[in-house]
């Protein structure tokens, strides 16, 4: 590892033989530096924000503040140490909502130790790596999502919808569909209460984000 400094990894977990043990397994690793450890939320993100470690592991349900917590602050609050979240038990929920967030990966608690500290370097490599255990769930949560996020519209609010996107107002909807002025009212009232909604702009602006002017 000569000439090349080495990443400088924080610990953050209240399970004493497992924070000890990975205390261990880091101190063994060349390429690795330990600069901290905590076993409550709050004083690891004071620490984050005092000791800019490269990459910090925070088990998911540490006390004080969890590990989804620790994460968005560090987000707010500009902190580049990149986290590795470990999880006693795996929630898709919790994984998307971290990955979302911005972690630089989630694991297992159970992973085997050594895929944990690769965990870690690929981190300060500036990937992502998941658990294929975790994976799986994800793909799932993803998909659940997408269907909320992109609701079912019918031919007819579709083209209500690009004609709204392109500037038309409702009679002139009316006059190039041939419908009733009470018609294409009807039908925007129907895509403001899909997309959630309360007027036209609302309603351009949040298609465009959900894909459904593509």
């Amino acid at each position: 590892m000569t000439g090349r400094p080495r990443i400088r990894v924080y610990l953050a977990d209240d399970h004493p033989l497992f924070l000890r043990g990975l205390v261990q397994e880091v101190k063994e690793r060349p390429d690795f530096e330990l600069v901290g450890q905590a076993a409550n939320g709050r004083q690891a993100l004071a620490d984050l924000r005092a000791l800019e470690p490269d990459v910090a592991i925070v088990d998911m349900r540490i006390p004080g503040l969890s590990g989804l917590e620790v994460l968005a602050a560090a987000k707010r609050d500009a902190i580049a140490t990149r986290i590795v979240i470990l999880s006693a038990h795996i929630d898709s929920d919790l994984v998307y909502r971290a990955i979302a967030t911005g972690a630089a990966g989630y694991l297992s608690k159970e992973a085997d130790r050594d895929a944990i500290l690769d965990a870690v370097a690929a981190a300060a490599r500036g990937e992502v790596t998941l658990a294929p255990e975790i994976q799986t769930g994800l793909a799932g949560e993803i998909r659940g999502r997408e269907v909320i996020e992109r609701p079912v519209l019918t031919p007819r609010e579709r083209e209500v919808l690009v004609l709204t996107a392109d500037g038309l107002s409702a009679p002139e909807i009316a006059e190039r569909l041939q419908l009733g002025a009470a018609t294409v009212r009807s039908h925007l009232q129907n895509l403001y209460e899909k997309l959630g909604v309360s007027d036209r702009a609302a309603a351009v602006a949040t298609a465009l984000r959900r894909g459904l002017l593509e």
